[in-house]
């Protein structure tokens, strides 16, 4: 299981949540029939019966449907109507990793972080990106600000474990796999990697 694959397990649960709060504050879509503004400028609601929160509701399903494409798009109209909104932001930036767009999903995960600094998926998302890279010393900067939000996110101590793997920091890579085990004892790919390491 690779590392992004992982953060998308460890991603699932806030997704699901997500979907959940949108459910419950979901409105029947309202059409939107002439200017909203007094200089007579049509806003973003006039170009589309839905409204941002029934737009993540629809790229959720998109998604979970494996239909990133359509997600992609969802999640970017309802961004053009509700600036700011770091879960949309977070989302686009998932979506454009999944299809390797580094770039364009590191922009978005910052612009995320700006209005979410405590969302502990966020930074280890940049830290994925900044590890792939090579920018080891800010991966570690954000996989420590990820573990300063929850220390007991097994998945975080994996990835920190991977990064120090490639730091050739032997010892505190496998402190950090055995912090996830005890966290998490069944999970297998961190038994791998200390077993890959300790028979190093």
């Amino acid at each position: 299981m690779t590392i992004f694959q992982l953060l998308m397990l460890g991603a699932s649960a806030f997704f699901a949540f997500k979907i959940y709060e949108h459910i419950q504050s979901l409105k029947e879509p309202e059409q939107n029939s002439g200017d909203n503004s007094e200089n007579g400028v049509k806003s973003a609601e006039a170009f589309s019966p839905f409204s941002p929160e029934a737009l993540l509701i629809k790229a959720d399903d998109a998604f979970a449907n494996d239909d990133k494409e359509k997600a992609l798009a969802l999640l970017i109209e309802a961004n053009a109507k509700e600036k700011e909104n770091p879960d949309t932001l977070f989302k686009i930036a998932y979506i454009l990793q999944a299809q390797n767009n580094d770039d364009e999903a590191m922009e978005y995960y910052k612009e995320a972080l700006k209005f979410d600094k405590e969302n502990e998926f966020i930074h280890n998302a940049i830290a994925s990106i900044y590890r792939k890279n090579g920018e080891y010393a800010s991966a570690k900067m954000h996989l420590q600000a990820s573990l300063d939000i929850d220390a007991q996110n097994a998945i975080t101590y994996y990835n920190y474990g991977n990064l120090l793997a490639d730091m050739k920091k032997k010892e505190e890579a496998i402190e950090m796999y055995q912090k996830a085990l005890e966290i998490r004892p069944d999970f297998d790919e961190a038994k791998q990697e200390l077993q890959n390491l300790q028979e190093k």
